[in-house]
């Protein structure tokens, strides 16, 4: 293939064209880079035919998402959150090393594998903004749009086509023209970005690529072997500058008025609103009560609703439960089950699992949602507690006798960091607008804040004495945690990390959820066999439920309709309508 890019015959450099194309899509991923690197010096070859053939391969090894537009509509004032998920096409090139940046008010944005999460904290009358990834394979975008009901929407912002971009016709190219722009909002925070593109230099003439230039990037890269796509040679022998910071789109000065009304809009994309739509309710109805395993503890509920897991422990099953039918089937564990997680797509179950003894049996059991059965066993510390999936959809195991936190990578399963915290950690949360991770210590009668960016201890929150669960709100923006032998729940403001409090609550507090509209809190008492309803903001408790004898744990469906507490005196679970 180097023979062919560096001929001086144009047939040849076309024919080499298609290969470095084919090496492009590839799973080699240091190959892949260095085949783009090579086509983009091949868009300045001295044949026009080369060139343009160059350019289209580019372009169809560069990152695409789908859809290109996201509406989220007219939504009512109150609502906490709305979330898109977009699907990132290309090679695997696309996704390796990705970066994801926004430009919108209350727009926050994470990728992981090939699906970009957009979420939308409503926080001003409208939202016109953007979400760009970039990578190794060039950069594409996602333009986002909203309004609050009862607001002016902003010179027809909402439903008018989608702005042109300020780059050339490469989305692997350089910017073309200088903006500034101001008003938007930085990934994970608060204050008002200003941007600044620079216009790229002049194209230097265009001419044959040589064969000595691509020896070096492909032979570089060959020998690291797929160590990684961070290093790019370049062929004035400097080093790689670093990544463009993504502005917002607007249209280019070029771009007349005519040209844009003849551009047709992009498709619109409507995101379900079914979740927001619904309302929590200040005393929620106990509807039923399905009977499981042996002394029913964790209880978690599927992304999608429909299936609810229960980890039983005197019967080392775990159960699954359909939602709609209310039928009842059981995978066996090879040892006690304890507590569950599901993960974000809902393809895998996490059950934590070890003896009395608190030493012997512990691991995780990794089960398969679709054929229902434990396809791995993952070895851990001692005593692992209440799992938890981050929302990169990582899996975090509390280690209780050890102190410290065991972090899993998505997919693979490996374990990739253990992090130190206060003794002796029992349940995490998460605030994916803050990137912080708090944990409940018990026997530290505090709250572990982690920096989920570094994976380290920025805090520890004093509360209320042994903190046996916490929850963070939907929206982000408040932590619930359950003081087990002071009979009291505390609230902790995720961005100023003060905490309010105690609210007095039943006997035993044992665990803890929050509506999907966070509008209130639930508090699971174990001794009382009652749930506590607390106001989401003030901590106030509005009402006090009876489930069933010696209540564990309890899980919110993610629609709001429905709440799912597992009762451990009596084998069953109760569920609760806590939305409508």
């Amino acid at each position: 293939m180097l023979t062919e890019i560096g001929s001086p015959i144009r047939e040849s450099r076309l024919a080499g064209i298609d290969g470095l194309a084919r090496l492009a899509w590839g799973a080699d991923l240091a190959m892949a880079h260095a085949a783009r690197q090579a086509l983009q010096q091949m868009t300045e070859d001295d044949s026009r035919a080369v060139s343009a053939a160059a350019t289209a391969a580019l372009e169809r090894t560069s990152v695409r998402l789908d859809p290109e537009r996201i509406d989220f509509g007219t939504v009512a004032a109150e609502t906490p959150r709305l979330v898109a998920d977009v699907r990132v096409e290309g090679p695997p090139l696309a996704v390796a090393g990705a970066t994801v940046t926004v430009s919108g008010p209350g727009l926050r944005a994470m990728i992981h594998d090939r699906t970009l999460r957009i979420m939308w904290l409503p926080r001003s009358d409208w939202l016109d903004g953007s979400v760009t990834v970039r990578g190794p394979a060039g950069w594409a975008d996602v333009r986002v749009t909203g309004q609050v009901a009862n607001a002016a929407a902003p010179f027809a912002a909402v439903g008018a086509p989608a702005p042109k971009n300020d780059y050339g016709t490469s989305r692997g190219g350089e910017p073309e023209g200088l903006r500034t722009y101001d008003g938007g909002m930085v990934a994970g925070g608060y204050g008002p970005a200003r941007v600044t593109v620079l216009p790229a230099p002049p194209p230097p003439a265009r001419r044959q690529i040589g064969t000595t230039i691509l020896v070096a990037i492909l032979t570089s890269l060959v020998v690291l072997g797929g160590a990684g796509v961070a290093m790019t040679l370049l062929d004035d022998g400097q080093a790689p500058a670093a990544p463009l910071v993504a502005a917002p789109q607007t249209s280019t000065q070029a771009q007349t008025n005519a040209e844009l009304e003849e551009t047709p809009a992009p498709a619109i994309s409507k995101v379900p609103l079914a979740a927001a739509r619904v309302k929590s309710v200040a005393r929620p109805l106990v509807i039923g009560t399905i009977r499981v395993g042996a002394e029913p503890e964790g209880v978690v509920v599927s992304p999608d609703g429909r299936t609810v897991y229960v980890a039983n422990q005197n019967s080392r099953i775990l159960s699954v439960v359909d939602a709609a039918t209310r039928k009842v089937s059981s995978v066996p564990l090879r040892n006690t089950p304890r507590f569950v997680a599901v993960s974000r797509d809902g393809r895998t179950v996490f059950v934590s699992m070890y003896e009395d003894d608190k030493h012997t049996g512990s691991g995780v059991a990794v089960v398969d949602a679709r054929s229902r059965k434990v396809v791995r066993y993952l070895d851990t510390g001692h005593m692992p507690y209440t799992l938890a999936v981050a929302p990169d959809n990582k899996l975090w195991v509390p280690i209780h006798s050890d102190g410290r936190l065991e972090i899993f990578t998505s997919g693979t399963l490996r374990m990739e960091s253990e992090l130190p915290v206060r003794p002796n950690p029992h349940a995490v949360g998460f605030s994916g607008d803050q990137m912080r991770a708090f944990t409940a210590n018990h026997e530290s009668n505090a709250v572990s804040v982690i920096d989920m960016r570094t994976n380290a201890v920025i805090g520890n929150i004093p509360v209320s004495r042994a903190p046996h669960s916490i929850a963070v709100s939907p929206d982000g923006r408040m932590a619930l945690v359950a003081g087990y032998e002071a009979d009291t729940a505390d609230l902790i403001d995720t961005v100023t990390l003060k905490r309010t409090g105690p609210f007095k609550v039943g006997r035993d507090p044992q665990s803890v959820a929050f509506s999907t509209d966070s509008r209130y809190g639930y508090v699971v008492n174990e001794f009382d066999g009652t749930v506590s309803v607390l106001n989401g903001r003030t901590g106030t408790v509005v009402s006090t439920i009876k489930v069933g004898k010696s209540p564990r744990t309890v899980g919110v469906s993610p629609d709001g309709r429905l709440a799912y507490v597992s009762n451990g005196g009596d084998n069953t679970i109760s569920v609760l309508k806590v939305g409508q």
